[in-house]
């Protein structure tokens, strides 16, 4: 007989998907939203928490009822080839190229920078990301303790933390928003430029992988039948995402009203820095680390063992702790590009990945009602990656998206395809391809029946 969850188990897995969730972008992406969305910000943090917030939700819910064992069991319903392709490098990219640097350099950024002379900073951080990425590496080594390291000891820490530095803000604004200057693009598109921006916390790629530890911990807890499993990973999720969403929002806001005081910031991580150093001095710049460095240590700890965990079951000749070591050496070298560098490479990798991961996530919500059936992965997702490859070119570097064959790919595009000028044209193509795979599962279905009944 399954066990039943407590208010205190859903408290503590909760917790524990927040702090997975909640690392590095989740701190300086919305700060800089806020900044440059000003007076608008209403509308941009509702875009933003779309894709921040709601997407990362339906991820945990599509991982739940989807009664596989990961990602790449999800992905398979279109076909093992394209579930290799796209596990590996949404993996990638969460992991040691884009997520896993990212965490490091925004620690160093924020926590480190201010007590560090400029000649001496690329040395600090070599030195850091080697102690980072080793701390990460030993408490990613007993993935069974994740839930005691993240749910109950480093979350709380952060949250304390966090909430000290955001009632100053609150307490003793900056300026007012209403005031606040309104950079481009927020001035005509306030919430679809959030709703893009929220791709830059990549948790909805992230939910994709986090969702799986979530039920494994939820069938530790004695929860076996599939319908228990989802309904306790809905409303620990929810825990999560609650959270998430008023974080978020004070954030975005602090940022807005930061602008009444200093200026644009190149990143969140240096208004975050400002913004700190303002109310509480050295204090607040020692009370800021404190916060950074816990929060990205914490998604590092999640990063690194779910990626381990899903690449021993791709290549089970490989050792988990073969794979958490190289995953914890790769970021250690690559998070001395920069926080800036970091966050220009990931954007058309991101434009490529959100749509496919997008649809993904809502075709399993939604597979009950169709039986999973491959017609409907299939269409959607071919369809869907039309658009995708158009949008990962138009966010490429310049050397790639002004060569001439590709600015003919991108404006015949931008003509054509509906909201393909904002960065969405995957919503037609994907609504479409459903519509297609519906229709010819259904079809499918009927003439099965009438052969059955004739039969």
């Amino acid at each position: 007989m399954d066990k039943k969850l407590t208010k205190k188990d859903y408290l503590y897995l909760g917790s524990m998907l927040f702090g997975l969730f909640f690392g590095a972008g989740n701190l300086i992406f919305p700060v800089n939203m806020g900044q440059q969305a000003g007076a608008n910000i209403l509308l941009a943090n509702l875009g933003f928490l779309i894709t921040a917030i709601g997407l990362p939700f339906l991820g945990i819910i599509a991982a739940g009822i989807s009664k596989t064992n990961g990602l790449f069991d999800i992905a398979s319903r279109v076909n093992r080839k394209y579930a290799y392709i796209f596990t590996i490098l949404l993996y990638l990219v969460i992991g040691p190229f884009f997520a896993l640097p990212r965490l490091a350099t925004t620690s160093f950024q924020i926590g480190v920078v201010p007590f560090v002379a400029p000649q001496q900073q690329a040395l600090v951080l070599a030195i850091f990301s080697i102690a980072f990425f080793f701390c990460a590496w030993l408490l990613a080594l007993k993935p069974s303790k994740l839930l005691d390291y993240v749910g109950k000891y480093l979350n709380p820490i952060f949250l304390i933390l966090l909430a000290v530095l955001l009632a100053m803000a609150f307490i003793h604004p900056l300026g007012q928003v209403s005031h606040g200057a309104v950079q481009t693009p927020y001035t005509t598109q306030p919430f679809f430029t959030g709703f893009l921006q929220g791709y830059n916390t990549l948790d909805a790629l992230a939910s994709l992988a986090f969702g799986i530890i979530i039920v494994t911990s939820i069938k530790e807890r004695g929860v076996q039948r599939p319908g228990a499993i989802a309904v306790d990973t809905f409303k620990s999720g929810a825990v999560s995402i609650i959270l998430m969403g008023i974080i978020y929002t004070l954030l975005s806001y602090l940022g807005a009203m930061s602008i009444g005081h200093f200026k644009l910031s190149a990143n969140g991580g240096i208004a975050l820095a400002q913004v700190s150093q303002y109310y509480l001095g050295t204090g607040g710049s020692i009370l800021l680390a404190l916060i950074v460095i816990v929060a990205c240590l914490k998604t590092a700890v999640g990063l690194i063992s779910a990626f381990s965990q899903t690449f021993v079951e791709l290549f089970p000749s490989c050792s988990y702790v073969m794979f958490a070591t190289v995953v914890s050496i790769l970021p250690a070298i690559f998070a001395n590009v920069g926080l800036t560098n970091i966050i220009t490479y990931s954007v058309p990798v991101l434009m490529f990945l959100y749509p496919l991961a997008m649809t993904l996530i809502i075709l399993t919500v939604f597979s009950p009602l169709f039986n999973s059936d491959t017609r409907v992965y299939q269409v959607t997702t071919y369809l869907t990656l039309i658009a995708a490859f158009v949008d990962g070119l138009k966010a490429s570097p310049a050397f790639i998206s002004h060569a001439e064959p590709v600015l003919a790919v991108t404006n015949f595009a931008d003509h054509y395809l509906p909201f393909e000028a904002i960065g969405m044209g995957w919503i037609v193509p994907g609504i479409v391809g459903a519509i297609i795979g519906l229709v010819w599962w259904a079809s499918v279905k009927k003439t099965g029946f009438l052969m059955n009944k004739v039969n």
